[in-house]
């Protein structure tokens, strides 16, 4: 078992797989109760969605999701526990994928009950020689007051956590096999006046990771430990040797223990109690004989919960304990969340920012790339290709679809919101909106590694054109000077996979045809992708989610938005009056 002063000292993160909201919520309360900075669990493995939205305090976070653990390990590369909620089936195959995920990380807990006794078996063939600490099966996980709640150990409302004090270091340590006993362990210290060191549940499947002895010895090395309360079962030889501890020296701390299943006895034959391993199959695993052999070696036995409880009471009173005031009651979840912008005391934040810092800091560019990516850009290139992006597609001419749709509006007598809405509803695949269909093409053929010639004559013989590629006024012998200037851009980039493979399907297309060049939204769409993904590090999996929300367009809507604005401010200073096509310009058949 890891040793107490390292968690203390690091306390590590916590990486959940399941479902299981209170307990969840529980470990966050403690985490704030204990006065950190953020919480400890980073990461659920499970729920269909991106992100969980929990309270921290009265406040809410967003805890991130994934689907696997693969996924997880992608987004969080380093984690230090597995808080393992899924069932006793799924378990095992759970906890050996986190662990080839996360060879250096410290253990896990696995809550569940009736993990198969094999697969028990070869966790502990496995991972012991590694040194990894693993609570249970059946349990309710391991807490270390001001440290680490591995589960869900002490109870699921904060209120109890509060009460019970268990965010606060205390020198009696509780051991046991039962949860809820381990729980009521823990309030029975408490309402004596005593807080607890550390609080272990063993779990009481046949074969738990962790047992009785594994634990004793972690309590007799933690210096922060002066007493140790056990509560035991009938079934099983673990108490003898805890016996043999205390009769050669390896155990000099007091125990107060309570050996629970006497009542077994009376029946003629063995009767099984709650858990696996409460059945006694001899005389020496009855209650009896365990609670004789332990008060002769040393150990201060209960005969009853109430004795029990009253010899807890009895254990010397430590200093004064600062008991804290935290209400969480007033508490509401929020109807959405928002990362972009609020509102606090000295003004109002955008982007993690405020307005009067990003007034001094005087670079739009940067503003609108935290923006778009929700988060400060990690190198200067990323704003400054954003703003190469913007400058060169602010207005392409009043021809166009959506300039022209601007124009006809604000000669109607429309305002600039209407004006600039209409001129915004055209925006599609023919005009201004397949920059986000440019990306996925040159995502997946980087991706898949696929064959340009054969991406090419998929698409010819499928009688589709492909994003990014072809326009009608420049050509092969006569290039757009736009992106000529965004093929200059590459050259500030180590490389270049994305773009590279663009311009392998351009050198194909224009074979065929001289128009079939890579236009502005191909060029836009290729470079994002690279920067994206050496600059800010990005993997696949977050350049995907980028596409899908339709990331790239948005690099062509902002700018083209200001271009709009213009042509129907251009077109009220110029008041031509309501547009009308002549007649001649329809064919009326």
């Amino acid at each position: 078992m890891r040793n107490l002063s390292e968690i203390r000292e690091n306390p590590g993160t916590i990486l959940a797989i399941g479902n299981y909201r209170p307990g969840y919520q529980s470990i966050l309360d403690f985490d704030k109760l204990c006065g950190k900075a953020s919480p400890s669990i980073i990461g659920i493995v499970g729920p269909n969605k991106r992100f969980e939205k929990y309270f921290w305090g009265n406040n809410e976070v967003l805890i991130p999701c994934y689907k696997t653990i693969d996924d997880a390990k992608r987004g969080i590369p380093d984690v230090d526990w597995l808080l393992n909620i899924t069932s006793g089936r799924r378990s095992y195959q759970t906890t050996i994928d986190f662990f080839d995920a996360y060879p250096e990380s410290h253990g896990a807990h696995l809550f569940a009950e009736d993990v198969p006794e094999t697969a028990a078996l070869q966790l502990i063939e496995r991972y012991k020689p590694d040194g990894k600490t693993i609570i249970g099966p059946a349990g309710v996980g391991l807490l270390v007051p001001g440290s680490l709640k591995l589960g869900v150990i002490g109870g699921v409302d904060w209120r109890q956590l509060q009460k019970n004090n268990l965010h606060t270091p205390g020198s009696v340590a509780v051991l046991s096999a039962s949860g809820g006993m381990t729980n009521e362990i823990m309030t029975l210290i408490a309402a004596s006046g005593h807080t607890i060191s550390f609080g272990i549940c063993i779990g009481g499947d046949r074969f738990p990771y962790s047992d009785p002895k594994e634990t004793f010895l972690a309590a007799e090395a933690d210096n922060a430990t002066t007493h140790i309360v056990y509560y035991g079962e009938l079934g099983g030889q673990d108490e003898y040797e805890l016996v043999e501890m205390i009769e050669n020296g390896t155990l000099t701390k007091p125990v107060i223990a309570y050996i629970a299943g006497v009542i077994g006895e009376t029946f003629d034959q063995p009767m099984q109690f709650g858990h696996a391993k409460a059945l006694a199959g001899s005389k020496s695993e009855t209650a009896s004989a365990k609670r004789d052999a332990m008060q002769a070696a040393g150990a201060t036995v209960a005969a009853s919960m109430k004795e029990f409880g009253e010899l807890i009471a009895a254990i010397p009173t430590q200093a004064p304990t600062k008991k804290t005031s935290e209400d969480f009651a007033r508490r509401a979840p929020s109807m959405f969340t928002s990362t972009i912008s609020s509102e606090p005391a000295d003004g109002y934040a955008f982007a993690g920012t405020l307005l009067q810092d990003w007034a001094k800091e005087g670079d739009i560019a940067q503003q609108i790339t935290t923006a778009l990516l929700g988060k400060r850009p990690l190198s200067t290139l990323t704003p400054e290709l954003v703003k190469q992006i913007f400058l060169l597609s602010v207005d392409h001419g009043p021809q166009v679809s959506g300039a022209l749709t601007t124009i006809i509006t604000a000669r109607a007598g429309k305002g600039v919101v209407d004006s600039l809405a209409a001129g915004l509803m055209t925006v599609g695949p023919r005009f201004g909106g397949a920059v986000s269909d440019a990306a996925n093409e040159w995502f997946e053929g980087v991706l898949q590694q696929k064959n340009p010639t054969e991406h090419v004559e998929a698409y010819a013989k499928a009688k589709k054109f492909i994003s990014g590629i072809g326009h009608k006024k420049y050509r092969l012998d006569l290039p757009d000077p736009r992106t000529q200037i965004l093929a200059e851009f590459s050259s500030q980039l180590t490389s270049h996979p994305h773009f590279d493979y663009a311009k392998s399907i351009e050198a194909i297309t224009t074979t065929k045809k001289g128009t079939l060049i890579l236009n502005v939204d191909g060029h836009i769409a290729a470079l994002m992708l690279d920067v994206l993904q050496q600059e800010e590090k990005m993997n696949a999996d977050e350049l995907r989610q980028l596409i899908d929300a339709d990331f790239f367009n948005a690099l062509f809507v902002i700018p083209r938005s200001l271009g709009f604005v213009a042509h129907y401010l251009d077109q009220k200073r110029i008041d031509e009056g309501l547009f009308r096509l002549p007649d001649e310009d329809v064919l009326l058949s």
